[in-house]
């Protein structure tokens, strides 16, 4: 059986919305853990701010 837990960001339906103000703080967090400039000053969607906050896990070295 297929795990359909997790939805692909881009079939978010609220994916268009701004992102929340959990996911901006998360990624200020992992952007000073991956020694990577702030990313919170860009507008973005709450479907980028999540593969944002996927990427920047892998590259603090963060498991998912």
């Amino acid at each position: 059986m297929a795990d359909n837990t997790q939805k692909d960001p881009e079939d978010w339906v609220s994916g268009d919305d701004p992102m929340t103000g959990a996911q901006q703080s998360y990624l200020k967090t992992l952007s000073e853990q991956a020694h990577k400039l702030d990313p919170t000053g860009k507008t973005l969607t709450k479907a980028e701010a999540s593969e944002l906050i996927d990427q920047l896990r892998g590259e603090a070295g963060l498991e998912k």
